[in-house]
């Protein structure tokens, strides 16, 4: 029972002693004799035979000892005359031989080290074995195990990355007789943060570069560990040039130099700077990129108001919408350009204060529009493409880069354009007149219609005052009917010229599709209209006997009809 106290209870006053005289030779252990050794403690041997399935040790006593060569697996077989330690299980077996162990001599050596690590708060060394509920269990000699809050000093997403690494560990809690061991890595890690923080804090100066490695990424910057204290490198101060979120240049881990811009001890509080390892490229911009001076460019960003141009690591300009291209009107930059692409442009200004510095595109090549006068005069016949149709008319290409606007009022003499899509296709070739060329505000004016005779021209001599025509009523409107004398020629026929009584509404009188012969009763080229009447008509038919009297007559409701059609306007 005493035997089994002491397995239980590990190595008595005897064998701590052995364990921390390891020096000791075999000959000062022999000389001081062993007679007093007892069942299970760890003593010294040395290895006197090795045989297949056992080996013989002497450790002083009347007779060999054996163990089993499967407890040498770990170590390796021994050689004749190596020195180990061994545990004494029985002094004599059947056979008279001593019982020896080198696992269980083993393992109270390591419930030593543990025990003294736990009492002296010293860290062990141990490899991760494998992930278990709650945390890891880790090989210290024992198996011991890592609580999943005591893996890191911050929450470890990923516990198997671990597997296999060897780590140090504080003893948190020992239960020898149970065999329970849990470690801390934090603790320790949390010392040598510590440490490397008083470390730092001592030399920590501004001005001066230090090599930290990338903690955290926020939308604001980054923290750098500089050794137990972190450091804030703001997105500005990454770089000269633009950069929208800090992850464009560090990641979680990358190692980086950076120099220390403000320390404030009191809370700990370091700034720093990467942009500042190199000088401001900002300083000497305008030696380097005179006014008028032309320069190739990287396009590196896109907004409704222009495009920015890297010029340098660091310097970019901006090219305006306005400054793209000498003939197009650019609604947004990606329909002239894309990210990525080199273009040349032209330094218009310079401004070191604010960093702006302000580009052009169109100014590296010619402006159509300077000589345009010279190549379309007013009165000239041309022939374009139609590139876009609007609302208000169609834009014509004359030439690259050089449109003219064929407004809906300049398509036809006698019809009524909606849109202008009922007369022109975009794509389709057209032939126009130059109807005027405005230089300075880049804009030519052309006409489908002056190609072509004015209808209007001559309508006084086709249907002069008094006349008989016959047309087709084509609309009707609260004041009157809308009547077609040929082609793009309409004439009103008032709501008071249909009846010499009163009507409420034209459609008593007519209808769309109705023809009527009717008396012209005016005639305006310039305003182009002409006025119609049914009740001068019947009134001169039923006259016409008495010609003298109806000339007199006639003249006089040709007046009273002259105020009528002013009525429409």
């Amino acid at each position: 029972m005493e035997t089994d106290n002491r397995k239980a209870q590990g190595p008595t006053a005897s064998q701590r002693e052995v364990g921390e005289t390891r020096e000791e030779t075999m000959e000062e252990w022999f000389a001081r004799g062993v007679s007093d050794i007892e069942e299970g403690e760890v003593v010294h041997g040395r290895v006197v035979e090795v045989r297949d399935s056992e080996v013989l040790v002497d450790i002083g006593y009347k007779s060999e000892g054996t163990i089993p060569i499967e407890e040498f697996r770990h170590a390796g077989a021994p050689k004749v005359g190596d020195e180990i330690e061994v545990y004494l299980e029985a002094k004599e077996d059947n056979e008279g031989l001593i019982v020896l162990s080198k696992d269980k001599a083993d393992k109270i050596k390591v419930w030593d080290a543990i025990s003294h690590s736990y009492d002296s708060g010293t860290p062990v060394e141990g490899r991760v074995v494998e992930v278990v509920k709650g945390g890891l269990a880790v090989d210290v000699g024992v198996r011991a195990f890592l609580p999943g809050s005591q893996v890191d000093l911050r929450p470890v997403k990923n516990l198997n990355s671990l597997v296999g690494q060897t780590i140090r560990a504080k003893v948190i809690k020992l239960n020898r007789r149970r065999g329970n061991v849990v470690l801390s890595r934090r603790v320790v890690l949390e010392e040598e943060r510590e440490e490397k923080k008083k470390h730092t804090l001592a030399v920590l100066s501004e001005g001066m570069v230090l090599t930290g490695a990338v903690k955290n990424i926020t939308d604001y910057g980054a923290f750098i560990d500089l050794g137990g204290i972190d450091g804030l490198l703001h997105v500005t101060d990454m770089s000269w040039g633009r950069i929208g979120h800090p992850s464009e240049i560090f990641q979680v881990g990358d190692q980086v130099e950076v120099v220390v811009l403000h320390f404030d001890r009191e809370t700990g509080r370091v700034s720093l700077g990467y942009k500042q390892k190199s000088s401001d490229p900002w300083a000497t911009v305008d030696q380097r990129y005179p006014v008028g001076g032309k320069v190739q460019g990287r396009v590196v960003s896109l907004t409704n108001y222009g495009a920015f141009i890297e010029l340098e690591p660091g310097v970019e300009g901006l090219v305006h919408v306005s400054e793209m291209s000498w003939t197009r009107r650019v609604r947004h930059p990606s329909k002239l350009v894309n990210v990525g692409d080199t273009v040349e442009v032209q330094v218009l200004d310079v401004n070191k204060a604010t960093k702006r510095i302000s580009l052009g595109m169109k100014q590296v090549e010619s402006d159509p529009w300077a000589t345009i006068d010279e190549r379309y005069k007013p009165g000239q016949r041309v022939q374009g493409k139609v590139r876009n149709l609007t609302d208000f008319g169609a834009f014509v290409e004359l030439e690259p880069g050089v449109d003219g606007l064929l407004h809906i009022s300049d398509m036809s003499w006698t019809r009524n354009i909606g849109h202008p899509s009922e007369l022109l296709k975009k794509g389709q070739a057209v032939d126009t007149q130059i109807l005027n060329v405005d230089r300075e505000n880049k804009r030519i004016s052309l006409g489908l219609k002056q190609i072509q005779p004015d209808p209007w021209e001559s309508v006084a001599q086709r249907y002069p005052m008094g006349s008989r025509v016959t047309g087709k009523v084509v609309r009707l409107t609260d004041f009157g009917a809308f009547v077609e004398l040929e082609p793009g020629v309409d004439g009103l026929l008032h709501i008071s010229q249909m009846s010499s009584r009163p009507i409420g509404s034209p459609s008593e009188i007519a209808n769309v599709g109705d023809e009527l012969t009717l008396l012209v009763i005016r005639v305006d080229p310039n305003e182009r209209r002409i006025g119609l009447s049914l009740k001068e008509l019947a009134a001169a038919v039923m006259e016409e006997p008495q010609a003298q009297d109806s000339r007199g007559r006639g003249k006089g409701r040709k007046r009273r009809a002259d105020d009528d059609f002013d009525d429409e306007d």
